[in-house]
């Protein structure tokens, strides 16, 4: 004889208690919330109409607003040409002299119209397809620092400064055109963990269009959220005498915007309007934080290491750093 079990008992009664305790604790959250806002209502008005808050809201607001145009096409060309470009082209546009294919590919970084997430990927498919590794790298670095969104956004940032556009370029292709050579010269095979599988497989060309917008839009548009974040804050809260002794010394200067770049890792088409803030610094420190920031970051070290393998990446990111802080105060000294 079958014993009936009454409904919210037995066994089923263990499945049906976490949906029904979900559903219980779901309005008991949102009125939580309610009561809480409506509790502190008057110390966050009172919190943000204070002068300091008014500073860092404006600040923030207008590297966004300035930036964002630029990042939303930035990311509609990059996935474009990601996806309907093939690299094969990119193989076969190159010489076959690994010392001449990298200059060639370091200009040729200006038809990718997107940030660094769109590089690493590109430049993977290149090294699979046959590129010789020199030239990828060079291509890895120079695409997100001289495609033409990114001058044009420099050169909107930087309205006063027009030096600073061909002084951006400039530095970045001579860093690329450097790395490339000195990875062909000291580079090693064992070092270097070849991509094995293409970005879009399987994938049909519209979903991979929309797939790889919908990547660089959260990511690129995290980062510049936490850059104009970062930016505001040390325009507003840091004391202007911290900032002052740190951007009056030459040399600290560099570093430390240097280092900034690398921990902000914010996308190439918006760093222009990050680094137009820091007004404190001279041109040669806040070049130096245009050249650095799209070439080694923590979100391109991940990628790298991730795409290229971990040895590559310990050892070509410090090297890149080095060099982009040195060439950067070379070029710097002439063109500003």
């Amino acid at each position: 004889m079958t014993k009936h079990t009454p409904p919210g008992t037995g066994e089923h009664a263990d499945a049906d208690r976490p949906a029904q305790a979900r559903h219980l604790n779901s309005p008991l959250l949102l009125t939580l919330v309610l009561v809480l806002a409506v509790m502190l209502q008057d110390p966050v008005r009172r919190a943000l109409s204070a002068p300091v808050m008014q500073s860092w809201m404006t600040v923030f607001v207008a590297v966004l607003v300035q930036a964002l145009p630029f990042l939303v096409l930035g990311v509609l060309l990059s996935a474009a040409i990601a996806v309907f470009v093939p690299p094969s082209f990119f193989a076969r546009a190159l010489p076959k002299r690994p010392v001449l294919a990298v200059p060639v590919a370091g200009v040729a970084g200006a038809v990718l119209p997107g940030c660094e997430c769109a590089s690493v990927p590109v430049a993977g498919a290149l090294v699979r397809r046959g590129v010789t590794p020199a030239a990828a790298l060079a291509f890895l670095l120079s695409a997100p620092a001289i495609n033409p969104v990114v001058l044009t956004a420099t050169a909107v940032a930087f309205p006063r400064d027009p030096e600073m556009v061909p002084a951006r370029f400039v530095a970045s292709l001579l860093v690329a055109c450097a790395m490339g050579w000195l990875w062909h010269r000291l580079g090693r095979p064992d070092w270097l963990r070849p991509p094995e599988r293409a970005s879009y497989e399987g994938q049909g060309r519209g979903a991979a269009f929309w797939g790889s917008v919908r990547h660089d839009v959260l990511h690129a548009g995290g980062f510049l959220v936490v850059g104009a974040m970062a930016a505001a804050t040390l325009k507003a809260v840091v004391p202007a005498g911290w900032l002052r002794v740190t951007a009056d010394h030459p040399v600290l200067s560099v570093l430390a915007l240097a280092v900034l770049a690398v921990l902000l890792s914010i996308c190439s088409e918006a760093d222009a309007f990050v680094a137009a803030s820091l007004t404190q610094f001279s041109l040669t420190a806040r070049l130096a934080f245009l050249v650095v920031g799209p070439m080694i970051d923590l979100k391109l070290f991940a990628m790298q290491a991730g795409t290229f393998g971990r040895s590559f990446a310990l050892r070509f990111a410090p090297a890149t750093f080095v060099l982009a802080v040195a060439v950067s105060v070379l070029t710097g000294a002439v063109l500003l």
